[in-house]
């Protein structure tokens, strides 16, 4: 009689770690495509592409204001953070308030389940 019910324990927790991935994978899409819709009008991920804001492969860990060949905004290099994910939600939530005089426009992604997706995706390009 348990033995069934102990068979499909063991497969659901053989089967766990595969369905972390999975969810990981998915949510590391996810992020890319909002990170497309978001954030892709001025930054990029890839060093070969021009774009307007800095470059954001490798953000996750980096010191803010430090991105060799950008003109950061006085504010943003005498900020004295690292780029983590709280930090990077902050900064979706509302830029002007997370670094008073920073140049970029505010950002306004107010959606913690889209900023989680979108540092998902940028954790992933570390």
């Amino acid at each position: 009689m348990f033995r069934p019910v102990l068979a499909a324990t063991v497969l659901i927790c053989l089967s766990l770690p595969a369905a972390a991935e999975t969810y990981k994978k998915v949510k590391t899409d996810a992020g890319g495509a909002l990170f497309e819709t978001s954030c892709m009008r001025c930054h990029s991920v890839d060093a070969d592409k021009a774009s307007y804001g800095p470059l954001l492969n490798g953000v996750v860990g980096r010191r803010a204001g430090t991105y060799q060949g950008y003109p950061y905004s006085e504010a943003l290099k005498a900020a004295g953070f690292v780029w983590t994910p709280g930090a990077l939600r902050a900064w979706m939530e509302d830029n002007d308030k997370f670094v008073p005089g920073t140049k970029m426009r505010h950002v306004g992604i107010e959606d913690p389940t889209v900023q989680d997706f979108i540092v998902t995706y940028l954790t992933s390009l570390n």
